[in-house]
């Protein structure tokens, strides 16, 4: 069966043979060996494990990309020039698929592992090296010569797919607090890098600095991480110490642009910059890789899903023929089994209202944050007609009515369901499917909010705070938790980049407060304050 290993090892000597044929000068051999056999060895390193029926496709394509690469420099000034560049579409169109298996990788995740992210988004990028080497091969006007066409898609495949895997891959061994701001400024610099040349001098220079950042703090984060072997371990510190020699010729190619004071040619960057990355950084950081590839720290999530999914209009009518005569009176039967280690000073108030729900109002005061408005008005457009998730723009206290009904386990697919209807002035504002599951003696609350052929679903974590209740979405990555916010797309769960956290406290007189906070990418977007009172309790 022919495998990424395979034709990485034949291409080694398609690229001999292009040598002794003289047809690949020492010019372009940088990016040649990275099209012939870097990337297949690292497609290699990542698709092993995979039998996904698009890896398997990958393979395949990559025989006709490869064989047109082959014959480009063959063909090259014999042959109109039209045919180099189709050919170099197919290299382009192999790209293409990588960049969509890299996208295939992050919906079955979702945003979670942020070193898997890296991974995916080098895979991605490899698609921007092949359509600028398309420009090259085509002779496209980019608006810059073509040396710099050549030299940024060799950029792409260098500086974005082999760096941004190979900082995936230490992030699988050692993952500090400063490391997502790490792979961050490598996942945007190459960006930066790009606007740069085409705009202005000065950005290309803080691009240059953001590089610097990165690499350094990368051959600092090798250093302090432990490698099963030792050969592997000094291969991929001098892959990554490699970087921070070549750096900084970048760094006075553009200082001597911003400021004049010397001038570094091309041909200098090319001796100096490309062979130090193409045969330090590239070359030992892949065989040191190929060692001992850390595994992935993905666990496959296995806790149930409600298959009841969601039409454009998601009001009660959605639950037709859904529901049963058995009644629920509360969220859950019995708080105590979501709450470990409970103490007796939980609020006896707050555990009657999750189970005698009914028998309480709920006030809701609704705060869009004032840099999440505009977004929050268009959504509001959309939710009006969807009914669900359907929270005013106004601050303005409202009275949150609604019901609970019992749902057709059968249907539903998990356990005790119910759902739980809000509604604003007789308006549809929430119909949640409520459940639990239970993972290593911790019992999660398990929500679905039924959406547009889809589900969006809360998976959240109870926990005590003195006399208080949290409930939360959170997850501390090293726990491997379920909780977070989901959305189904078919058999796969992606994990959503949304957080949110409820803090449930008694105040006087046995009401309740509530404070509902959601964020997205860590920002906070919307905080809902209610107020619950018992309806004995309730006086107007």
């Amino acid at each position: 069966m022919m495998t990424f290993r395979n034709i990485a090892m034949f291409n080694m000597i398609i690229i001999i043979t292009l040598l002794l044929l003289n047809k690949a000068s020492s010019y372009f051999l940088m990016l040649s060996v990275a099209q012939f056999v870097f990337i297949p060895f690292m497609l290699h390193l990542i698709c092993k494990n995979d039998q996904s029926r698009i890896s398997s496709c990958l393979v395949y394509w990559s025989i006709p990309a490869f064989i047109a690469l082959f014959m480009i420099p063959i063909v090259k000034g014999t042959v109109p020039e039209v045919i180099p560049f189709l050919l170099s579409c197919i290299y382009f169109l192999f790209t293409l698929i990588v960049a969509i298996y890299g996208v295939s990788r992050f919906l079955k995740r979702g945003f979670v592992h942020f070193e898997e992210f890296l991974i995916d988004m080098g895979l991605i990028c490899l698609a921007i090296g092949g359509a600028w080497y398309v420009a090259y091969e085509g002779n496209i006007n980019t608006g810059f010569s073509p040396i710099i066409t050549w030299l940024t898609s060799i950029h792409f495949h260098y500086s974005a797919f082999l760096l941004l895997l190979f900082t995936g891959f230490i992030g699988r061994l050692h993952k500090p607090r400063g490391y997502h701001l790490i792979g961050m400024s490598v996942l945007i610099a190459p960006f930066i890098v790009a606007i740069g040349i085409t705009f202005s001098v000065y950005l290309e220079l803080v691009s240059v600095i953001l590089y610097m950042f990165s690499i350094y703090g990368l051959i600092f984060l090798s250093f302090k991480t432990s490698f099963q072997h030792t050969i592997q371990q000094w291969m991929i510190r001098t892959s990554f110490s490699a970087l921070g020699v070549s750096i900084l010729f970048s760094f006075l190619y553009a200082f001597g642009n911003v400021t004049g004071i010397f001038s570094i040619t091309i041909d200098f960057m090319l001796r100096s910059h490309g062979i130090t990355n193409m045969v330090f950084f590239a070359l030992i950081g892949m065989i040191g890789w190929a060692m001992k590839l850390p595994p992935s720290n993905q666990q496959k999530l296995q806790f149930p899903i409600s298959t009841i999914r969601g039409k454009w209009i998601n009001d009660e009518r959605i639950l037709k023929g859904k529901t049963t005569k058995k009644k629920y009176v509360g969220l859950v039967d019995q708080l105590s089994n979501y709450v470990p280690n409970r103490s007796p000073t939980l609020s006896s108030t707050i555990i009657d209202f999750y189970e005698n729900t009914n028998q309480y109002r709920l006030f809701a005061n609704v705060n869009w944050h004032f840099w999440f408005l505009p977004f929050a008005l268009i959504y509001r457009l959309i939710s009006s007609k969807m009914k669900q998730i359907n929270l005013p723009l106004s601050r303005k206290k409202v009275e949150m009515t609604g019901d609970i009904v019992a749902i057709k386990e059968k249907l539903d697919g998990r356990d005790k369901t119910r759902a739980w209807i809000r509604k604003i002035d007789g308006e549809t504002t929430f119909v949640a499917l409520y459940s639990s599951h239970q993972t290593k003696n911790r019992t999660y609350m398990n929500i679905a909010l039924p959406l547009p052929w889809t589900s969006m679903i809360g998976i959240l974590e109870l926990s005590q705070i003195g006399q208080n209740l949290r409930l939360s979405s959170k997850n501390n990555q090293c726990s491997h938790a379920d909780s977070g916010i989901y959305l189904i797309i078919k058999d796969c769960l992606f994990k959503l980049p949304i957080e949110e956290q409820f803090d449930v406290s008694e105040v006087a007189n046995g009401n309740l407060e509530a404070r509902h906070v959601m964020w997205i990418f860590s920002i906070p977007f919307l905080t809902i304050h209610y107020t619950i009172y018992h309806e004995s309790a309730y006086t107007g």
